[in-house]
């Protein structure tokens, strides 16, 4: 839905410092349940702005790897015996 002229919307600050994001805020920006929003001060003003998660954000979140460097060959390989001991295990 593009905006041809600039929109107020309004919301309201809890005791908190919690604010609910206008549903037509919401809508336009693209923004469902634990969407994440960037602040940005500058000046004599604050900027609030979708932050979009790219792939390179996630690096490293989980560590290094406990094994280190696997192949794809290991990888498929230990899901193969992983499913073989997962289907033993549930025909005891």
């Amino acid at each position: 839905m593009p905006i041809r002229k600039r929109n107020s919307f309004v919301g309201k600050m809890t005791s908190k410092g919690q604010t609910t994001v206008p549903k037509e805020v919401r809508d336009f920006l693209g923004l469902g349940e634990g969407a994440q929003v960037e602040w940005v001060l500058e000046d004599d003003k604050a900027t609030v702005k979708p932050r979009k998660l790219r792939a390179v954000d996630l690096a490293g979140i989980l560590g290094p790897s406990p094994v280190g460097h696997v192949t794809i060959e290991e990888m498929n390989e230990a899901i193969g015996d992983a499913i073989v001991e997962r289907f033993e295990r549930s025909q005891r």
